[in-house]
Order: structure tokens, then C-alpha cells, then sequence
């Protein structure tokens, strides 16, 4: 052995040590996919519940009309407290709940602390008065028209419906469920196209809601073909938790609707690995397969995904089913949900244990909101130490401080002038 393999291999050992810690824990994780055979246990009892056939599991229309909204329902299938009950039904005259059948089986109903449940299931600290603020992004004064919200040069979002096939409990625009479903209408949605045909730096369109994916596909093709046929517009984007919470609705019609009117980009919300399931894969197979590509948008959360070690198995369990991670958002200060904040610090940490830790694929960007709708901005460890005058000093992602030369760039045409 020459000393270049030997310093190889000594290499590759201390590589190895590196995510030892992870190794060691991830199998601990629970994941949808290796959870299939419980979640498909607790489907058979929501179905028996529920006196409905693995027909009407698969259809996404009847998962939406049988959404359960009320506590006795839900006390069938996980068993609640007589206590635990009186509590949702004070929750719900002030913030309305409802869960898809198909999102209830993922819960365990063994665990009072299960991630699934905490995203689902109303909890008695929603009452807690301490924070008021229902619009802490101020779309109120982000909406020019129609029911646009515009906070950015080039893009904007039209907010299509409050309905969604579940109501999280961490929702950031819980002001707009009400206690019905209303879809926009057609007048509205109108003059929110009608703005973007007269402003033609809007380059990039956000369909969001509520969730647009509750619309039946005629209404949707609708919408998504009137914006197609802005020429300004390059691309249109549909913001979207279905398929984290109703997979049922990716159905061979919707693909074959959409896939007419490229390029088309869909941003999920998988927040925990619980949540990538057998239904989940297919959904989101059948949308990559018809030439969608798809992103992620996890929010950081207090009790179900602030750890470094489950956010990068989540990441990794992502890709699988061929979602890129895309953000990780650092939750807002919403009336109702601040027992899911989290320090920025614990975002960070998740932060410095993904770069260098698993491939770039991997890594999603840390965002916090800045108040009052002043935008997205990124939130890095820093690895940039001190500056000099044709050097910069960097830490590495295992911690080492090192110096990289920084010359200015030549003028490229001078170069090129002198060679001829």
C-alpha cells in the first residue's frame, strides 16, 4: 500500500465517523414507508368507523366529504378522553378543524406526543391568548387586486380557496378557514388575472389557497389555462399539502390535464417522514412521471421536526419519491400556533448537521419571513470568518479555518485582445 492509499483510507474511516451518530438513530425514525402494514390497520377500522369500502378510500371526493369535524367521530377511532373531547369542541367555536380519513391512519393512537397527531388534531394550547396576531405576514396590505397577494417584483400568488383537505394545526393563514368552505369566485379570480395581463414584469404565477388541489379539475384547468395564456408568463407554480394529506386526488385525469399546460411546478409540505407513504409515492410518481416537477416546503416545528438528525432523514426519504427539498420555513408567530415556534438556533444546528453531512440534493434553504410581508430571507451558519484584500478565511463544514485566495476578475475582453 502506497501512502496515498493509506491516507485514502484513513480518510474514508474518519468520514465514516462523521454521520456515525446518524447510522446509529435513523432506523429509529418512524417512516411511512416502512410503517405500511400499522397505517393499513388503522385504515380498516377508520373504514369500518366510517361504514365505507376501500372504493371509497380511493376516491378523493369522498375522502374530502368525509372529513372528520367532530370529536365524537374522531373519539371512535383514537379513543379520546371524555375530557379530551369537551377541549376540541372549545377549540373548534374559535378555530375549525377537520382531518382527511386517509391522513387519520397515520396517526398512532398509542403515542399522546405522535408528530401526525400534533399536526392534526386540535390541542387546548391553541387558546392560549398571548400572541393575537392572525396575518403576521400582512397579505391585508399585499393585495392589489382580486385575491392576489404581491410582495416580490416579478411574482405574485392568487389565493384560489380557504378549503383544504385537512386544517393544519400550525396553519399560517388560519384567519381565512372560517367555518365553511368558500372558493373564490370566478369574478374574483378574473380580475386577479386580469392584473397580471396588465403587468407585464409578473413572470411567475403561485396558484395557492386554502388548497388549490380541492378545486375539481374543471375549475383548475380553467384557471391554469387562463394564466398559460399570458405570454408574460413563464411558468406557473401550484402550492399544495394534498398530496401530504390526500393523495387520492393525484388522479390520472388531473396529470393528464396538467401536463397540457407546461411548465408546471407543484410545492408540497411534507413536514415528517411519517408522511411519505405507500399513496404518498404513487402521487407523487405519477406527477413526476408526467413531467412535473416537485418541490418541498417543510416548517420547522416545535415537537415534530426540530431535530437535525429526523429533518435529514426526511430529506433523504424525500427524494425517493423524487421531491427536491426546497425550504424549510422558520415558523411564524400566528395566534393559535405559537406552541410550534422554535428557536433560529435550532434551525441552524439542522443547518450545520445537513452540509457536508449528505449530498447537496439534500439541503434545502432555511427561511425565516421578515414581518409584515417584507419577504423571504435566508438564514445561513456562517462559514464566511474574514475578508482581506485578495483572501478570505472560511471555516469548512467540519470546522476548519481555512485561507482561499480572492483576486479580482480581469477584463476577459482585454484578455482575449491580447491573444488575437
Amino acid at each position: 500500500m502506497n501512502d496515498n492509499n493509506r491516507i485514502s483510507l484513513e480518510r474514508a474511516e474518519e468520514l465514516k465517523l462523521r454521520i456515525e451518530d446518524y447510522l446509529k438513530i435513523k432506523d429509529s425514525i418512524p417512516k411511512g414507508l416502512e410503517k405500511s402494514d400499522e397505517i393499513e390497520e388503522r385504515k380498516k377500522h377508520i373504514l369500518k368507523v366510517l361504514n365505507a369500502s376501500e372504493e371509497n378510500w380511493n376516491d378523493y371526493k369522498w375522502q374530502l366529504s368525509n372529513r372528520i369535524t367532530d370529536a365524537e367521530t374522531l373519539s371512535k377511532i383514537l379513543k379520546l378522553t371524555q375530557k379530551e373531547i369537551e377541549k376540541i369542541k372549545a377549540i373548534q367555536i374559535q378555530f375549525r378543524w377537520a382531518i382527511s380519513p386517509y391522513y387519520l391512519s397515520l396517526i398512532d393512537p398509542k403515542n399522546p406526543y405522535d408528530a401526525i397527531k400534533l399536526m392534526s388534531v386540535p390541542s387546548y394550547i391553541e387558546l392560549d391568548n398571548s400572541v393575537s396576531d392572525l396575518d403576521p405576514m400582512g397579505e391585508e396590505f399585499t393585495n392589489p387586486a382580486g385575491s392576489i397577494t404581491r410582495r416580490y417584483p416579478d411574482r405574485l400568488i392568487i389565493n384560489v380557496t380557504n378549503e383544504c383537505a385537512m386544517y393544519c394545526r400550525h396553519c399560517q393563514r388560519r384567519r381565512n378557514i372560517g367555518q365553511k368552505d368558500c372558493q373564490k369566485s370566478r369574478e374574483v379570480i378574473k380580475e386577479s388575472i386580469d392584473y397580471i395581463k396588465n403587468n407585464k414584469e409578473i413572470r411567475d404565477v403561485l396558484i395557492t389557497g386554502g388548497d388549490p388541489l380541492t378545486l375539481n379539475d374543471e375549475t383548475l384547468e380553467w384557471i391554469i389555462s387562463e394564466i398559460r395564456s399570458i405570454n408574460h408568463v413563464d411558468y406557473i407554480r401550484i402550492g399544495s399539502r394534498t398530496l401530504v394529506t390526500m393523495p387520492q386526488r393525484i388522479t390520472d385525469e388531473f396529470c393528464n390535464m396538467i401536463k397540457k399546460y407546461h411548465p408546471i411546478y407543484i410545492n408540497t409540505h411534507f413536514n415528517h417522514p411519517m408522511e411519505i407513504t405507500r399513496e404518498t409515492k404513487k402521487a407523487c410518481e405519477k406527477l413526476a412521471n408526467s413531467g412535473v416537477p416537485l418541490g418541498n416546503q417543510a416548517v420547522l416545528l416545535n415537537g415534530v421536526n426540530n431535530d437535525k438528525f429526523l429533518m435529514r432523514c426526511l430529506n433523504h426519504e424525500l427524494l425517493k419519491i423524487r421531491v427536491k427539498p426546497y425550504y424549510i420555513f422558520h415558523s411564524k408567530h400566528v395566534k393559535g400556533t405559537t406552541h410550534f415556534n422554535t428557536s433560529i438556533d435550532e434551525g441552524m444546528e439542522i443547518m450545520e448537521y445537513l452540509r457536508g453531512y449528505t449530498s447537496g440534493m439534500a439541503i434545502p434553504t432555511y427561511i425565516i419571513n421578515a414581518p409584515k410581508g417584507k419577504g423571504k430571507t435566508p438564514l445561513l451558519p456562517q462559514y464566511l470568518i474574514s475578508k482581506g484584500t485578495d483572501y478570505i478565511m472560511i471555516r469548512t463544514w467540519e470546522g476548519e479555518v481555512v485561507k482561499v485566495e480572492d483576486k479580482k476578475s480581469v477584463d476577459i475582453k482585454e484578455i482575449i485582445n491580447k491573444s488575437l
